[in-house]
């Protein structure tokens, strides 16, 4: 089923590449991926995620357009061969990934302060990280969207971080550092279920919420800047 989806979504890429190329007001080199990792650091029981580009990681951040449908979110994603139970969630079919996203527009970390003013719901500008499941969707340019569900549906497991969003998704509170050409998160070993062998790879996407038309998905990916492997083939295997 995964290696479906990644055929599917590599081809939609490709198109996607040649319609968008050089028109999005945020596609420049703090997305131009240079180079991914995940390094294991068993003294400590975490891995450590990092995308390096050829610009300044985490620079560029959304413009603002002052209300939640349309609102931009820009992002730093590893999609990986984890299963979706691995992280806390159901199992379902779909891509588990890691996003480091930044939105302004909106805050969906309500339990962490990543600003550190006191207030927990204004800092969605922050660097923050995400699981998400993602599957195919043809109905947006990027080809993929974070997975939806009916809130009616009991079947429906996410971790007790999660936003209370009828999504896939989870706000685990992970610290995220962005300097110089490199963002990274650290991940406790516990919290992805002790997996430390799976592989994984790195993209940079433009994404945005939708709240107003049920045609179109509540978190779809518009446009996909840089992949590290150059085909989504997940290459990556964490480093020892």
């Amino acid at each position: 089923m995964m290696k479906s989806i990644l055929i599917l979504l590599l081809t939609t890429l490709l198109l996607s590449a040649k319609s968008f190329a050089q028109k999005h007001q945020y596609k420049n080199d703090d997305f131009n991926i240079k180079e991914v990792s995940v390094s294991h650091e068993p003294k400590l029981g975490v891995t450590v995620w990092e995308i390096r580009v050829n610009g300044t990681a985490g620079k560029t951040t959304p413009t603002k357009v002052g209300q939640l449908d349309g609102a931009p979110v820009l992002g730093y994603v590893f999609p990986t061969s984890l299963k979706p139970t691995d992280v806390g969630f159901n199992q379902t079919d779909g891509i588990v990934a890691l996003a480091l996203t930044s939105h302004p527009d909106f805050d969906d970390t309500p339990l962490w302060d990543e600003n550190n003013d006191k207030v927990y719901d204004n800092d969605g500008l922050v660097w923050h990280p995400h699981w998400v499941i993602l599957h195919e969707d043809e109905r947006v340019a990027g080809g993929l969207s974070v997975k939806q569900f009916k809130k009616a549906d009991e079947t429906v497991v996410l971790p007790p971080t999660n936003p209370g969003m009828p999504m896939y998704m989870d706000s685990p509170g992970y610290p995220v550092t962005a300097k110089s050409n490199t963002i990274k998160v650290i991940v406790p070993d516990y919290r992805m279920n002790n997996k430390t062998d799976f592989n994984y790879d790195g993209v940079t996407a433009f994404m945005q919420v939708n709240t107003s038309n049920e045609n179109l998905p509540m978190l779809g990916v518009y446009e996909v800047f840089s992949v590290a492997s150059g085909d989504l083939s997940l290459p990556y295997k964490v480093k020892k």
